[in-house]
């Protein structure tokens, strides 16, 4: 099989549970709740996304081969073995993940996490599972390890929600590009989180560290 991939780039995981550790970014060309065009963005599910994965520019994007995508990961790694961490997001990552990945990542050391929209089953021997889900699609990976759901979303059900199977849950402001919205995003998930102790809150700190 080949791969689209956006781009591949070593870098420190900005948000949720594991936010601070180096990690390589793995991001796949495509998503199937947006095009990434924005004359479709009005009438996309996703209308929010903040994160380019249209085409195969990007550093280290192009077609490749699960055994050449596992190696590109390593190099960027470096030669350290010591806790080997990749990251598989989107996009929609599980649109294209399959054994032949999962293998030659697992071959080389790495820890495999994934970022999901959660409306596709995520591939059963991926190490850490996170699931941000979007209002208007169908969910239909409800455990893992970390449910991240963008605040606020109007017609998200967060009771059902919390009985979802997920070891960690997260609210995290949304993006809107606009500095006074975006204090408003921050407010709002604050609020919830104080309402309701079962989330945490998690800020993507690689845009306060202007990180990729």
């Amino acid at each position: 099989m080949s791969y689209a991939v956006k781009e591949i780039f070593l870098t420190l995981q900005g948000e949720g549970v594991h936010a601070g550790r180096r990690a390589v970014f793995l991001r796949f060309a495509g998503c199937n709740l947006w095009t990434g065009r924005e004359e479709d963005r009005a009438s996309a599910i996703c209308q929010f996304c903040d994160t380019d994965f249209v085409g195969m520019d990007g550093e280290n994007g192009g077609r490749y081969s699960a055994d050449e995508i596992a190696t590109r990961v390593a190099e960027l790694w470096g030669e350290s073995q010591s806790d080997r961490y990749v990251v598989l997001t989107g996009g929609e990552p599980m649109l294209q993940v399959d054994d032949a990945l999962v293998d030659g990542l697992h071959a080389r050391g790495f820890t495999i996490a994934i970022e999901s929209n959660g409306t596709i089953e995520t591939h059963p021997r991926i190490d850490w599972v996170c699931i941000s889900p979007k209002a208007g699609s169908e969910v239909v990976q409800r455990r893992g390890d970390e449910l991240k759901l963008v605040w606020p979303q109007n017609g998200s059900d967060t009771d059902a929600m919390a009985h979802w199977n997920f070891a960690n849950f997260l609210i995290q402001p949304m993006d809107s590009g606009d500095s006074a919205t975006n204090q408003a995003h921050v407010e709002a998930a604050t609020a919830f989180v104080m309402a309701h102790p079962k989330w945490r809150l998690s800020l993507q700190n690689h845009k306060i560290l202007g990180l990729p």
